[in-house]
């Protein structure tokens, strides 16, 4: 079974690459390798915003894992449920931060 994992963890995993490659960019010498290194951090970003985007399919494949990892243990559905949902929302918080801020 593919891992849903912490979606803020892979949002926060894309936007860490693209900060590199801004700090990258201020590096370069010339303007073509800035405007491609800005290109790629634009590319980073958007893949981060809408891995972040809530989806119910991955919600609900993120709150199996979640039911998995504690045991599976009965009546805590709605528990694991809102856990993940919260995952995401964090994602998406941190996505849009990103975005207000460059």
């Amino acid at each position: 079974m593919e891992s849903a994992m912490d979606q803020r963890q892979a949002v926060a995993s894309l936007l860490a690459k693209a900060q590199k490659y801004v700090n990258l960019a201020r590096l370069a010498g010339d303007e073509e390798t800035t405007q491609r290194i800005s290109a790629l951090t634009e590319e980073l970003k958007q893949r981060a915003r809408a891995l972040a985007e809530p989806n119910e399919d991955l919600i609900r494949k993120r709150a199996r894992e979640i039911w998995e990892e504690n045991g599976r243990p009965a009546g805590r559905d709605e528990e694991f449920w809102f856990q993940a949902e919260r995952e995401f929302r964090e994602a998406e918080d941190l996505a849009k931060q990103t975005e207000d801020e460059g």
